[in-house]
C-alpha cells in the first residue's frame, strides 16, 4: 500500500504479525519496535524495525523515545499489556505531553486504576492490596463479615489478581483460608477484590478527540474460555448505559485518543460495576472476530485513532455503524486439555460438522503430560465460529467445554 507522508508515522510496540500485516495494507508509514529475536524476520521480509527489549523502565528508557523522534515517528501504539507503560513514556516525548506517562501507569496498575475510577464516580467493588498471605486471610474475613455471614455459611469468594498482568494471568478465586496457603510467595503483592455477581462483559472503544468513534460490546460466554461479537440482543439493550459508563471512564482517565478495553459487570437490577480497563488490544483474537463481522481491520482502526494527524472526517468515514452493520456473530473458544495425559489432537466431529464452525489453530501436543493449570492458565489454541444467531452461537461455545480436543 502506498504510504501517505502527510499522515502520521506510527511505531508498533511489541510483536504481532496481524498488526504488521494490517500496517502493511494501511496508508501510514510504520515501524516495529520489538526485541532482538525479531530482527532476522524483519530483515528477511523488509519490515521497518528498531530493536528494543522491553525490560522495566529505567535510566535508559528515554533512548527509544529519542530514537523514534529522530526518525520522525509521531506516535507509539502498545500492542500488549507489557508495552502500555512504554507507550506512555514514549508518547509523552513524541507528543510533548508529560501527563501521558502518568496516565499509562494508571492503566497498568490495577489498584491505582480502581482508585482513579472511584474518584471519577464510577462504581467498583471493595478492593485492597495484599503484601502477604495474612493480608488475604484478613480481607476474606472482613468481606464476609460485611456481608453478614454467620458461622457455617459458605464464604463469598474473593478474587486475587496480579497488579500488572494481562487478562486472566495470575487470577485466582479464593473461598477458604486453605486455598490461601496454595499461593506462592512470589505472586505477592496482589490486588484483592470482592466478588461481583453479575453478567461480565468487555468493551472495545476507539476514542478520537476525547469522543467515542466506535464501541463494541464483547459477550463472554465463560470467562477465560469463550467470547463472541457483537453481543446478544439481551446485552445490547444496555448499550446506552454502557456508552454512558465509557464516557465517564474517558473523563476519569483523561483519555484523548486510542483504544480502550474495559471490563464491566451488570447486575440483575441493571447496575454497572467497573472491573478494569486496558489500553491495548483485547486477548482472544477479538480484533479478528470484529473483522469477520464488520469488515474493518481493528489494528488499522487503532492506528487511525492514535495518529495525531487523523481528521474527524477520516475517522467517521472509517468505522461502520455498530450492530446494524454487523453480518452475523463471530466467536471463539479457547481449548484446555481436560485429561492429565494426552497423545494427540482430535477435533470432535460434532464441532467440525457444525454449520457455524470456521477454523481452528490447534496443534498436536508437544508433550504427553498436561501441566496443571495454575490460576486461569493459558489455553492451547482457539477455535473460530460464525453464524447468524447469537443464541445458537452462545450455546455452541458453552457446549465446547464438555468436549475433548486432546485425547
Amino acid at each position: 500500500m502506498q504510504k501517505d507522508s502527510n499522515k502520521g508515522y506510527i511505531a508498533l510496540l511489541g510483536w504481532s504479525l496481524n498488526a504488521i500485516e494490517a500496517a502493511e495494507k494501511f496508508d501510514r508509514r510504520y515501524i516495529v519496535v520489538a526485541p532482538d529475536w525479531a530482527e532476522p524476520y524483519c530483515q528477511q521480509h523488509d519490515i521497518p524495525y528498531v530493536c528494543w527489549n522491553f525490560e522495566r523502565l529505567n535510566d535508559r528508557s528515554l533512548e527509544i523515545a529519542e530514537t523514534l523522534k529522530e526518525k520522525g515517528v509521531n506516535v507509539a501504539i502498545p500492542l500488549f499489556e507489557e508495552t502500555v507503560e512504554w507507550a506512555g513514556a514514549i508518547n509523552s516525548v513524541l507528543l510533548d505531553n508529560p501527563r501521558l506517562y502518568g496516565q499509562s501507569l494508571l492503566l497498568r496498575d490495577k489498584a491505582l486504576m480502581k482508585r482513579r475510577a472511584q474518584l471519577g464516580g464510577i462504581r467498583v467493588g471493595i478492593f485492597e492490596e495484599a503484601h502477604d498471605k495474612d493480608d488475604v486471610v484478613r480481607f476474606l474475613k472482613r468481606v464476609n463479615q460485611t456481608l453478614l455471614k454467620l458461622d457455617g455459611d459458605p464464604n463469598d469468594p474473593i478474587h486475587l489478581k496480579a497488579f500488572d498482568k494481562a487478562g486472566c494471568l495470575g487470577h485466582r478465586v479464593i473461598r477458604t483460608p486453605d486455598e490461601i496457603d496454595a499461593i506462592p510467595d512470589e505472586e505477592f503483592p496482589v490486588l484483592m477484590e470482592s466478588h461481583l455477581d453479575g453478567w461480565e462483559f468487555a468493551v472495545e472503544a476507539w476514542i478520537h478527540d476525547g469522543k467515542i468513534a466506535f464501541l463494541n460490546i464483547s459477550e463472554y460466554v465463560t470467562l477465560g474460555y469463550s467470547v463472541f461479537v457483537p453481543a446478544s440482543p439481551e446485552l445490547e439493550r444496555y448499550r446506552e448505559q454502557i456508552t454512558t459508563q465509557i464516557e465517564k471512564l474517558i473523563k476519569a482517565f483523561d483519555i484523548e485518543f486510542g483504544l480502550i478495553h474495559p471490563e464491566y459487570f451488570v447486575t440483575s437490577d441493571g447496575e454497572m460495576y467497573f472491573g478494569e480497563v486496558a489500553y491495548r488490544p483485547p486477548g482472544f483474537k477479538v480484533f479478528e472476530l470484529l473483522e469477520r463481522v464488520y469488515g474493518f481491520n481493528a489494528y488499522q482502526a487503532s492506528m487511525l485513532v492514535f495518529d495525531p494527524k487523523s481528521t474527524p472526517e477520516e475517522v467517521a468515514a472509517f468505522f461502520p455503524k455498530e450492530v446494524v452493520d454487523a453480518k452475523g456473530f463471530a466467536g471463539c473458544f479457547g481449548v484446555y486439555p481436560r485429561r492429565r495425559v494426552v497423545s494427540r489432537l482430535e477435533i470432535p466431529e460434532e464441532t467440525e460438522d457444525h454449520p457455524y464452525f470456521e477454523s481452528h489453530e490447534l496443534t498436536s501436543p508437544l508433550e504427553e503430560t498436561v501441566t496443571k493449570r495454575t490460576a486461569f492458565g493459558t489455553h492451547w489454541g482457539l477455535i473460530y465460529f460464525k453464524g447468524d444467531d447469537a443464541h445458537t452461537l452462545r450455546d455452541l461455545l458453552k457446549h465446547q467445554e464438555d468436549l475433548d480436543f486432546y485425547v
